[in-house]
């Protein structure tokens, strides 16, 4: 028979969101609960594999590993797009690349928020505070009449912008292709890429990972920034230099972050983001969310079953349904 398999699923929550029943018959289904970060380790636990679930970009598909599975014909990615895998060289080898289309983005938006306050107002160091007998061991600002800067102002931004302004906050904007017109519709003030990082006193990312954007934000960007301010990122934790960041918590060039989102994920245990007090960290939870995983595991479910059926769905790799070796289905 037939092998799924199932990535990374942490949570140990593949059962619960997705009715795999629904494929039995046509194929045994494998999870995975622990992330394989070893290429040949990898390859082993998937050689039997004609389908493979990624959860996000928690495991890259390198073209140096699609060569090592010809068993592999479809990869069911979580959304409709990751970077980590790479469409060209799964085209090529003739394997299709599915995603789901409904995680939504609210999820993302609202983390950003918690860890905005979180922040700012030192609740984890005053939660932990209270747990051992102690009381108000900080005082935060109000963000009424700070200024609140996003780096990209696309869905996410967009929504940052709406909730900063409901706080009494001034929202200034710069990205490589933002206009005025656009800030104009949603209240926010278009600014130089300079003056966004001088003038925040929060800055949030909300920009895709491309090559355009990784390491758009280097020490450069970080010396420019008030020592007060606090940075947060739910976007991807390469388009921040990490060593420059932690350099700049370190010696207090800023002072804080919010992260959701790392180099190397998971966190690796002696990473120093782990142990610093000025920061909030979260292990990538922007879209783990009850609704998000639904549309996960259900479309993914829906994308495996069409193409047993030979109608496959939400294709990341149309150009693939013209190459022979796909058309020799398992």
């Amino acid at each position: 028979m037939l092998e799924t398999t199932v990535l990374d699923d942490y949570q140990n929550v593949a059962a619960q969101f997705g009715d795999w029943s629904i494929l039995s018959g046509e194929t045994n289904t494998v999870v995975l609960h622990d992330h394989i970060s070893e290429p040949d380790e990898l390859i082993a636990k998937l050689q039997h594999s004609f389908a493979v679930m990624c959860i996000r970009e928690r495991t890259p598909f390198p073209r140096s590993i699609l060569e090592r599975l010809p068993e592999l014909r479809l990869i069911c990615n979580t959304g409709m797009a990751n970077p980590s895998i790479d469409l060209e060289a799964a085209t090529e080898l003739g394997i299709l690349v599915c995603g789901t289309e409904t995680s939504g983005s609210a999820g993302t938006a609202e983390l950003t928020w918690g860890l905005i306050l979180a922040s700012t107002r030192g609740i984890v160091a005053e939660d932990s505070a209270v747990r051992q007998g102690k009381w108000q061991i900080s005082i935060g600002p109000e963000l009424q009449g700070q200024t609140l800067g996003l780096l990209g102002l696309g869905r996410i931004g967009s929504q940052i912008a709406a909730v900063g302004r409901s706080f009494g906050m001034q929202v200034i904007a710069w990205s490589q292709n933002l206009t005025a017109e656009r800030c104009a519709e949603l209240g926010v003030t278009l600014v130089e890429k300079n003056d966004l990082f001088r003038d925040s006193d929060v800055l949030s990312i909300h920009l895709r990972l491309s090559p355009r954007s990784r390491g758009l934000v280097s020490s450069r960007e970080l010396d420019l920034m008030k020592s007060t301010s606090i940075l947060i990122n739910t976007s991807r934790g390469p388009i921040v230099e990490e060593d420059a960041l932690i350099k700049a918590l370190s010696n207090g060039t800023i002072g804080g972050a919010g992260l959701d989102v790392f180099d190397i994920e998971p966190l690796p245990i002696q990473h120093a983001l782990r142990y610093m007090k000025n920061t909030v960290i979260t292990p990538h939870l922007g879209y783990v969310t009850t609704q998000a995983y639904t549309s996960y595991f259900q479309e993914t479910i829906e994308n495996i079953k069409a193409y047993l059926n030979g109608n496959p769905i939400r294709i990341m790799n149309p150009t693939v349904l013209a190459n022979e070796s796909l058309k020799a289905k398992p």
